[in-house]
């Protein structure tokens, strides 16, 4: 059986009806409960990935993956596979046509279940490709792309202080699940791994929770786990064009197929909680450059009064990420808080996912990021330990599309 993007998994379920093997096994309970959410869905395909500009849901899941095949066409195939599970769970169906419980009992399901009965939470599911796609550790070009590499996706400096693991950093494609029930979230990317299994590996991964930036003028703007307002300043969606200066990719800059992209930039940041919990009010306002309270720029009223960078200490963090510090540039970000429990040293591993969007990252995060990692105080209570870069390429525009078709197919 199969559906049409825009059915929802409790419509796809009712119509499974009687006759479909396995359908009384679903239980008249979760018919109704699907039958009483709220159909809280984003559409999947348009002209830009959703997942970016789409107003921040509250969890996310991410993961990095290495691919282990060096044929094209399997490449090419999963990623089919992948658009059209990602298409059917952003409608909140099952990632398989058959379903977790429709199939036949001696076989393994095409849906691991533990979506059953939940709504589509506002699932987005957004895709992107590393610079190892194109070549390889050993600088080979695997799927014959090389010549299709995008100059922005140009390896990252290091930056000082940066603690990098390289088995956290990087990786051949990368997929972002970001839902607002953590379980639909971690549904989307398990599935997508169970369907990539023997193409693609994972290599590393990150849950998050609590958005630390409004991505939308609707949104109240986060705090960040150390107590401030955070992504006041953020790109918005309704501001189209700045977001046609400096989140979309456009036909002048590189190569057709990213054009209606975008690049990301991810850096797992642990905080220093326990130093900081430890310093006064005064001494976190002048390192922030903010009101803890009201989140106003020092020396102004109001949270989205425009600060005055001159007027902010030298070495606070709004003052040197100001784009008037930075050529001028600025960056869509998407950032989550996480704790990965302790240290086993009493200390809690905890700190900011941070994730940035933007049409050129050697002319926006580089030079910022540049800025905060020399003068930035904040420094002294952070340590990155994750970095990766990745080419988001534009919308899927139908059903018999996939990320990345104009580069690959």
């Amino acid at each position: 059986m199969s559906f049409s993007w825009n059915v929802s998994r409790r419509r796809a379920i009712g119509l499974a009806g009687i006759g479909v093997v396995g359908a009384a096994s679903v239980g008249a309970g979760v018919v109704q409960a699907f039958a009483s959410e709220t159909d809280n869905s984003v559409a999947f395909a348009g002209e830009h990935q959703a997942g970016i500009v789409t107003p921040a849901q509250d969890r996310l899941h991410f993961v990095a993956f290495d691919v282990i095949t060096k044929d094209r066409a399997r490449l090419i195939s999963l990623l089919r596979d992948w658009a059209a599970a990602a298409a059917r769970m952003t409608a909140g169906r099952d990632a398989g046509e058959i379903g977790a419980v429709n199939g036949v009992p001696e076989a393994p399901p095409d849906d691991t279940g533990e979506a059953l009965g939940l709504p589509p939470a506002n699932l987005t599911i957004t895709v992107g490709f590393g610079r190892t796609l194109f070549r390889d550790a050993d600088g080979k070009d695997r799927f014959g792309i090389a010549a299709q590499l995008p100059p922005a996706l140009d390896e990252l400096p290091h930056f000082p202080g940066d603690v990098l693991d390289a088995a956290l950093s990087g990786g051949d494609l990368c997929v972002q699940a970001c839902a607002d029930d953590p379980q639909v979230a971690v549904h989307a990317i398990r599935n997508l791994a169970r369907i990539g299994m023997g193409v693609v590996s994972v290599r590393w991964s990150q849950l998050g929770f609590g958005r630390t930036s409004s991505t939308s003028t609707a949104q109240a703007t986060p705090r960040n786990l150390f107590g401030f307002k955070d992504g006041t300043a953020n790109l918005k969606l309704e501001e189209t064009s700045l977001l046609k200066e400096h989140l979309w990719v456009q036909p002048q800059d590189g190569p057709a197929w990213m054009t209606g992209g975008a690049y990301l930039v991810t850096r797992k940041i642990r905080m220093i909680i326990e130093t900081w919990d430890r310093s006064s009010l005064a001494e976190q306002e002048s390192i922030v450059g903010r009101h803890k309270g009201t989140g106003a720029p020092l020396g102004r009223t109001a949270e989205f009064d425009e600060p005055d960078p001159a007027a902010l200490p030298e070495g606070s963090h709004v003052r040197l990420a100001h784009p008037s510090l930075n050529g001028g540039a600025r960056l869509l970000r998407r950032g989550y808080n996480f704790v990965d429990g302790s240290d086993g040293l009493g200390r809690l591993d905890a700190g900011l996912f941070f994730m940035a969007y933007q049409r050129d990252p050697r002319k926006q995060f580089v030079p910022i990021q540049r800025n905060l990692a020399r003068h930035d105080e904040m420094n002294e209570y952070l340590k990155a330990v994750s970095l990766g870069l990745f080419a988001c390429p534009p919308g899927v525009s139908d059903a018999g599309d996939f990320w990345g078709s104009a580069l690959l197919a």
